[in-house]
């Protein structure tokens, strides 16, 4: 904590901040796990609101301390991946910080706001930086003044990262303001390809619950192409390799509608379809009942007919790294 406040080297205070959150978060999931109310130090989040509160400090700099490690990251960190786990104690935390730290994102939101045209340059950047990652915090509050703050940002600014700054925490948070920007968001921008791709991924990594039927429904979009690889990627492939929370849900849907798509990727594009299907690879990192849930969809995977080398080579090697770790 002294470190992450205090030391005068930028990179030794960011790491000591990820040190003092992955310790952190990663004891909340034992809490979580043994059925222990979650709780955490007005320390902690007087730590990282020393770092707020510096003005001094350049802000790109102050968006990356304030960034709490992935998913994906702390899950390495775990010999069995517990996501539910891990999502509730890094979403606790969050919260805790946003109620704490609720009147300094504010000000620093009006703070960095720039009202003027859209501008090139570092210190540009570090004030958009700073200034979504405030709002990203406050939206998880789910308090309808700040909804509308997200809105706003979203409706009036002239520049993707604000954009799509405001977009991303909106479309995991469960408001019907939700839909209407998403909405808007495809009506402006569906000739765009890439940016198309994005608004695909955002609502596909989103971890509110039902996500994998709004998945499931998108496959029929008349946006989606099954045969554009770009496409699958950003809608399937950010599913299942980017929403660890719903791609694991203990009742194996996840696996299944992988299973599914590599079922009817296998052939139009075997690379692509490889791929996906190494989101299955690492089954033996979890629990036992997704492990079984994982190696399901492998050897059904092996069953299929014709089944493209690229595929059958990753679904193999899944299923034999058992018998080498034996």
């Amino acid at each position: 904590m002294f470190l992450l406040e205090h030391d005068s080297d930028p990179f030794n205070r960011w790491e000591a901040g990820q040190r003092l959150a992955v310790g952190t978060i990663l004891k909340l999931v034992g809490d979580y796990r043994e059925g222990r109310a979650l709780k955490i130090s007005g320390e902690f989040t007087a730590a990282f609101a020393g770092v707020l509160a510096d003005t001094g400090l350049d802000k790109s700099f102050v968006a990356e301390a304030l960034t709490l490690p992935g998913e994906d990251y702390l899950a390495e960190l775990m010999d069995v991946v517990d996501v539910t786990a891990i999502y509730a104690a890094r979403e606790f935390v969050r919260k805790e910080m946003a109620v704490a730290m609720r009147e300094m994102f504010l000000d620093t939101y009006q703070t960095a706001a720039d009202n003027g045209p859209y501008r090139v340059g570092a210190e540009s950047t570090g004030r958009r930086s700073l200034k979504n990652l405030c709002l990203s915090y406050l939206l998880a509050l789910n308090d309808q003044a700040v909804i509308d703050l997200g809105v706003s940002q979203f409706s009036r600014s002239d520049n993707m990262t604000d954009i799509i700054g405001a977009l991303a925490p909106l479309t995991r948070t469960d408001c019907p303001e939700r839909i209407e920007v998403l909405a808007a968001f495809y009506d402006k921008w569906q000739n765009d390809s890439l940016v198309l791709d994005k608004w695909f991924t955002l609502q596909a990594t989103s971890p509110l619950p039902g996500i994998l039927a709004e998945v499931q429904s998108l496959l029929n979009h008349p946006a989606f192409d099954i045969r554009n690889p770009n496409r699958v990627r950003a809608l399937i492939g950010a599913f299942c390799q980017s929403n660890q929370l719903r791609f694991h849900d203990e009742s194996g849907a996840g696996y299944r509608f992988l299973g599914d798509q590599v079922a009817r990727l296998h052939c139009l594009n075997p690379q692509v379809a490889a791929r996906l299907l190494g989101a299955l690879s690492n089954w033996q990192r979890f629990d036992g009942g997704r492990q079984a849930l994982m190696k399901e969809q492998l050897e059904r995977i092996l069953h299929l007919p014709d089944l493209a080398k690229d595929v059958y080579e990753i679904a193999i090697k899944s299923l034999k790294s058992e018998a080498s770790a034996g």
